[in-house]
């Protein structure tokens, strides 16, 4: 699993390298505090291994609102904001 961190499509999943740093390091906390994996075959793997599947099998993401110290990526961001117009939460400027 660790071969998925030679491809740039895990980078780009996530929207960059800091950004794939930060949740790895997230999530491995959360796995050192007791939460459980959310994959099924954890046998034979380490933390990094059972985060990095997790992250290709779309079973974590970066929580921004949450991680005040991450911007979302622009394309994430647009679309935010697009919706926020398009429902009335925030007037235009």
């Amino acid at each position: 699993m660790i071969e998925a961190l030679k491809s740039d499509d895990i980078v780009n999943k996530v929207g960059g390298k800091f950004r794939l740093t930060a949740l790895i390091q997230r999530r491995m906390k959360e796995l050192v505090d007791g939460a459980r994996p959310l994959i099924d075959d954890v046998h034979g793997k380490n933390m990094v291994e059972i985060v990095i599947q997790e992250i290709v099998e779309n079973k974590i993401e970066i929580d921004y609102d949450r991680s005040p110290d991450l911007e979302r990526p622009a394309a994430d961001a647009n679309a935010a904001r697009a919706m926020e117009l398009s429902s009335g939460l925030r007037s235009a400027t």
